[in-house]
């Protein structure tokens, strides 16, 4: 009997992005079986195509090359200067793009499951989403997590 992990992922940003699908990648490459449901701000991951950001603000742990004031962060084109710099520095290091990482889990059979609540809620089209979706509100995630090993909120 194979291990499981449930996650559900409600942020949509680039920086909140890689939990999910480096946990989930992971695990079912050791043979977890895993499902992720993408619920808010983090059905932005399940969109074909992503636009996903960061920002520093609300976050004082991120590293910066120089300390920025608060108030500087709030500035215009900061976010768009802060996610050219951290891709840059991600592909520097050699990490996977997010892209990279779901097509991972969708070849390791991680499910992906959409909140149909917060699809009706911001009037989104599911053709907006991956053709591998599943779609399915709250208990319908909880049957399978209910049963997991390993249940995350990310």
């Amino acid at each position: 009997m194979s291990k499981s992990l449930g996650i559900i992922a409600t942020k949509g940003t680039l920086d909140w992005a890689y939990p999910p699908f480096i946990l989930s990648s992971t695990a079912a490459a050791l043979g977890y079986d895993v499902k992720i449901f993408f619920t808010f701000y983090g059905l932005e991951l399940m969109k074909k195509k992503l636009d996903l950001k960061v920002s520093s603000l609300g976050n004082p742990g991120m590293p910066m090359p120089m300390p920025v004031p608060v108030l500087l962060q709030a500035v215009p084109g900061m976010q768009s200067m802060m996610t050219v710099m951290m891709k840059k520095k991600m592909k520097s290091k050699g990490v996977a793009s997010i892209e990279e990482l779901r097509d991972l889990c969708i070849e390791a059979e991680v499910s992906m499951m959409a909140c149909q609540m917060t699809v009706d809620l911001f009037d989104y089209d599911n053709s907006e989403f991956i053709d591998e979706a599943d779609y399915g509100g709250a208990a319908a995630f909880f049957e399978f997590a209910g049963e997991t090993d390993v249940c995350l909120f990310i």
